[in-house]
């Protein structure tokens, strides 16, 4: 049996794609930075756990020792992403192995956000120790506004009629299971973005259709965003949020969708689709 080892396997994404893996038979080792996590990735079907430290390394070795691949997700807008890269994709080398799979994002050699461009040097970090690495830049997830949505008001600090290719995040970690488990893709870049061309004030639209009842789209004002949930973040976390709600401002996160369908075999899910009932 394959094992995939999967860093931050306890987050929404790393559970996707937990959950993607196991469901192809696939050994999933869920690298998680605490044993109290433990329990999350159980409930998408890993089959063990190992407790790393991704800011010092401790705990990589250990993790990797026996994997036949490995899917990296750093944290959130973190400040090491290219330390935690090289920490990672190091100890992957260390153990042989040759199949490695990168998050990345959709455009990170953007300049307007410092978060997207510590994603793009993390990138060239992954590929100096594994050349055949696959990255996989995906757009923004349906699901950060499935919630507000069901709820009747989509609230965001940015323009409500800059386009978004927004993309599902079941489709993102299929295309993740696909990679990490089938031949041909050593060393290719995938971007993915989703099929429509949709501005949080169209997704309200869309919303209020799909859900029979009225669905808000508001702008909320900077001051209050760093009053509110900006608050709780770090200095270097607040100030990468804000240039890109700057940088969606402008333009928005716009990708194709060609190589998404592609890699699927099949059309990827919409926004209407992904606010319908599991």
């Amino acid at each position: 049996m394959t094992t995939v080892l999967v860093i931050g396997a306890a987050g929404k994404t790393g559970r996707a794609v937990t959950a993607a893996l196991t469901s192809r038979g696939v050994d999933v080792r869920a690298a998680v930075r605490s044993a109290r996590r433990a329990e999350t990735a159980y409930a998408v079907g890993a089959r063990s756990i190992s407790v790393v430290d991704l800011e010092t390394g401790s705990g990589l070795d250990e993790a990797v020792a026996g994997a036949d691949a490995v899917y990296h997700l750093a944290p959130n807008v973190h400040r090491d992403e290219v330390g935690i890269a090289d920490r990672v994709a190091g100890a992957a080398a260390r153990a042989g192995l040759s199949r490695f799979v990168f998050h990345s994002v959709l455009h990170p050699d953007d300049p307007s956000m410092p978060h997207h461009l510590r994603k793009a040097a993390a990138e060239k970090v992954v590929r100096t120790h594994l050349p055949g690495a696959t990255v996989l830049r995906p757009a923004a997830y349906h699901q950060n506004l499935v919630d507000a949505a069901l709820a009747g008001r989509i609230t965001v600090p940015y323009s409500l009629d800059s386009p978004f290719t927004n993309v599902d995040l079941a489709d993102v970690a299929e295309v993740a299971a696909t990679v990490l488990t089938r031949p041909g893709h050593e060393g290719v870049t995938y971007d993915l973005a989703g099929p429509e061309v949709l501005s949080v004030r169209d997704q309200a639209h869309v919303a209020s259709d799909v859900l029979g009842r009225p669905v808000e789209a508001v702008r909320v004002e900077i001051d209050e965003w760093v009053a509110g949930p900006g608050a709780s973040l770090t200095a270097q976390a607040r100030d990468d949020l804000l240039a890109m709600f700057a940088s969606y401002d402008r333009g928005g996160l716009v990708g194709d969708s060609s190589t998404l369908r592609r890699l699927l075999g099949h059309e990827p899910r919409t926004w209407a689709q992904a606010l319908e009932p599991a």
